[in-house]
This record gives C-alpha cells, structure tokens and sequence, in this order.
C-alpha cells in the first residue's frame, strides 16, 4: 500500500500540472475531471466544468456527430483514436472556437466495462493558422507561375 500512495501522488501532481487540458467523462458525457490545463485552454474553472456536458466545449453544429461517436465508443468499448490523435474544433468560454488535437484513453473498470474516457487536448490553433496561412501562399505561388 505505501508504494500506491506515492504514485498516485505523481500521478495527480502530473495530471494537475499539466500544461495540455486534460479530463474525464464519464459514459454519459458529464465532465468528472478537469485540470489547470483545460482551465487555461476552455476559460472554464474547474468548478464551472465538474458535473456539465461535453457540450461545454463542442461547437453547436457537431454535437449531434459528436454524441453518435461518443455513445457508439461506451458501447464497443473501442476507438482509433486510442492510438491515433484526433482533431477537432472546440469551444472556449468566450464562445470562441479554437483548433485541437487530443488522444483518448478508454478507463474500464473492473468488470472490462467502459466507465468513460480520457483526453489530453492540446491548442493547435496557431499551428494551424501557420498551415492555413502557407498553403495560401502557395495557392498563389503556383496560380502565378500557371499565368
């Protein structure tokens, strides 16, 4: 038992500090865990954040294929995006979108049954504003050389 007390002391310092939002949701999509990072990149406080819907931070307009996913993912217990990264647009407290990428880990409990999953979501904005911003300028490059 003294060597659990120790780690699990690692393991809520790292997820507590962790620059990259981290958090859980439980099988229904209800916020469980909300760290200093997802503090930082949604707006929400933790306390604002325990007890809501995903919906907090999902754009109006994908929800509804947000939720086939999410609840088709509870049932099978599995998904791609356990080994792959994901990117999705989000929602932050000022009703501004911001760009994402995040991996999911399935938590099951005991009996192999999903309890919910876990994301580390990281701001991808800027990257992605940079490779919006270069493929324009070659969209233009190339448009001048085709004259």
């Amino acid at each position: 038992m003294e060597t659990t007390a120790p780690q699990d002391r690692l393991c809520r310092n790292i997820v507590g500090e962790s620059s990259d939002a981290i958090m859980f949701a439980d099988r229904e999509g209800i916020i469980r865990l909300w760290n200093r990072g997802a503090e930082q990149m949604f707006g929400f406080s933790e306390s604002e954040a325990l007890g809501q819907s995903l919906d907090l931070i999902i754009p109006e307009n994908l929800r509804g294929r947000h939720w086939d996913g999410y609840y088709r993912v509870m049932e099978s217990g599995e998904s791609r995006y356990s080994t792959e990264m994901l990117s999705a647009p989000a929602l932050r407290k000022d009703g501004t979108r911001i760009s994402t990428e995040f991996s999911m880990v399935m938590v099951k409990g005991d009996d192999d049954k999903v309890l919910g999953v876990a994301a580390v979501i990281r701001d991808v904005s800027a990257r992605w504003q940079r490779e919006k911003e270069l493929k324009e300028r070659i969209r233009v490059l190339e448009a001048q050389q085709a004259d």
